[in-house]
């Protein structure tokens, strides 16, 4: 998110949640939830973006806590779940999209919701049509921003095809993967590197992962790393968890979701893309709203990958402030 997005005046306050805990979970995860707004709102859930980037409250900013019962948690080893992927005895072989999923289930039944909305961001975004595909009946509708399906095409695209817009950027990218390792696609040679046994070729390599991807998150000029992005514990795990995610293709069949966006029929969406967007540029929203019957995609001009770009905040907003008012 921007550094204007902090003090726009389009977003709600920034409250703190009325009630935390912990989700147990049989193979030993422990998920952080917290719940903020209304007690008795309509129940609406995020789902943060990375993977591995953790809940944060900007995202609640765009619910109205008077109408919504807001919950949020961390994915699977980032955030305060545990056991957390920067912790190198993590092998994270109980961290899948499928897990993720178990996870939104599990917490559904605990707090007792029938049926929630769902916005995702980003990663979100693609976990929010996983889960919808999976049980279409406790969604009541969707919210998307910077809609991405994770596809390979898209995976190789943000971390090997948008080297021709970031030539210098790409290049320090690469340059940083040893000679051994740079017949691999990036996103290959960076997960070995992510799981070397020195903790500080792991370290190394985590913030050139966040650097890379600094350079093309947003369509406004950026200085330097996002400040959470500064911190080595958060960059270890939210690298280590997109690598991850990212070799083995999100546990989905290639254009799964795209394919399957029948499945959504009967549930109302709007998918809300920068026109700019060179993280997950605008062909996957146009294809998704193609397949999917019921969406509705809302294309805001001049605007990047981040929520925080202009025109991004008020788009979201009028889309919660729609299926609250219809709901």
């Amino acid at each position: 998110m921007t550094e204007n997005a902090l003090t726009d005046p389009t977003l709600f306050p920034v409250l703190a949640p009325y009630q935390t805990g912990f989700l147990d979970r049989p193979d030993g995860n422990r998920i952080f939830f917290a719940l903020s707004g209304n007690p008795a709102g309509k129940p609406v859930l995020l789902l943060h973006g990375g993977p591995g980037s953790g809940m944060s409250d900007s995202a609640r900013r765009h619910f109205d806590p008077a109408v919504w019962r807001i919950v949020q948690f961390d994915q699977r080893g980032c955030g305060k779940s545990t056991p957390n992927a920067g912790d190198f005895g993590n092998k994270l072989a109980d961290n899948t999209t499928q897990h993720l999923i178990g996870d939104i289930e599990a917490l559904r039944q605990r707090l007792g919701v029938e049926s929630w909305l769902v916005f995702g961001s980003s990663w979100g975004a693609t976990l929010a049509l996983v889960y919808a595909q999976a049980f279409p009946g406790q969604v009541r509708a969707i919210i998307l921003a910077g809609v991405t399906t994770t596809r390979w095409a898209e995976i190789d695209w943000l971390y090997n095809g948008l080297s021709i817009f970031l030539p210098e950027a790409f290049e320090n990218f690469v340059a940083a993967i040893p000679e051994p390792l740079r017949d691999r696609h990036p996103v290959s040679a960076y997960h070995a590197l992510l799981n070397d046994t020195d903790l500080a070729v792991r370290h190394k390599a985590a913030f050139d992962w966040h650097h890379w991807e600094a350079g093309s998150i947003s369509a406004e000029p950026q200085a330097g790393l996002p400040l959470r992005w500064q911190d080595p514990a958060f960059v270890l795990a939210r690298a280590r968890l997109c690598v991850h995610y990212f070799e083995n293709r999100a546990w989905l069949e290639d254009s799964q979701l795209l394919r399957q966006a029948h499945k959504l029929a009967g549930i109302p969406g709007v998918l809300i893309q920068g026109r700019f967007d060179l993280q997950g540029p605008p062909a996957t929203a146009f294809a998704l709203a193609k397949a999917w019957p019921g969406s509705e995609p809302v294309m805001i001009e001049n605007a990047g990958h981040s929520t925080g770009d202009r025109g991004m905040a008020e788009a979201i907003v009028a889309a919660a402030n729609g299926f609250a008012d219809g709901a």
